[in-house]
């Protein structure tokens, strides 16, 4: 396991203002009763930080035509939808929503050539509300192979306010490899086919690159 590069300032900010309270904590509250636990929570939530910006080594599902999740978490939507913003047609959705425990990093879920991306802002609304996905701050991004193409969405949510994007129009990138990161809690929204074979359920927990979500039918 290592740490995430893009989270290597939020740690530095964190643990420095959280050490600045446990400094004063210390040396200002003349019971330790109370500064004890004080200090004890902010060494909890410095843990916590580092552990949150976690990139675990992963086995990555092979087979062109497997789609893996995108990030770690809880499927909460699976349904037939119309995609207005690039496949313009009716498709497959199926989204995660990750909580604050969850691995934030994302993961490519096929391998090919990234064919768009978009960067939307928007609003913070909770992650998990249907709405979320046109009206929250996101990215939108493509990638196709000879299996078919997968179109998908990283959304901030209430306390997700940075989203990272690794995407890059015409490059090639494989399965498993990093596409980005969501800082604090939010969702991903993946957009299949129709003739895609779904894997997964409402209520599953999903693993990035481990987890097969659907299989693509050329």
């Amino acid at each position: 396991m290592t740490i995430h590069k893009d989270g290597l300032g939020t740690i530095a900010a964190i643990w420095l203002f959280c050490g600045l309270l446990i400094y004063l904590s210390l040396h200002f509250i003349a019971y330790q009763f109370i500064s004890y636990p004080i200090s004890a929570i902010l060494i909890f939530f410095m843990i916590f930080v580092f552990f949150f910006f976690r990139v675990p080594r992963r086995h990555t599902a092979e087979g062109e035509n497997m789609v893996t999740s995108v990030a770690d978490g809880e499927v909460v939507i699976i349904e037939k939808v119309y995609e207005k913003e690039y496949i313009k047609g009716e498709c497959i959705q199926v989204s995660v929503y990750m909580d604050f425990f969850n691995v934030h990093v994302n993961f490519w879920p096929i391998s090919g050539e990234v064919t768009y991306y978009k960067y939307h802002p928007g609003k913070y609304l909770l992650a998990f509300l249907p709405k979320a996905s046109e009206l929250n701050e996101h990215t939108s991004m493509a990638i196709r192979n000879a299996s078919g193409e997968v179109f998908f969405k990283q959304l901030a949510g209430t306390f997700a306010r940075r989203i990272v994007c690794y995407a890059k129009v015409g490059h090639t990138e494989t399965k498993g490899s990093q596409c980005g990161i969501i800082k604090f809690g939010s969702r991903i929204d993946m957009y299949l086919p129709l003739g895609s074979d779904i894997k997964v359920n409402i209520g599953d927990e999903v693993r990035a690159c481990e987890t097969v979500i659907a299989e693509l039918k050329k």
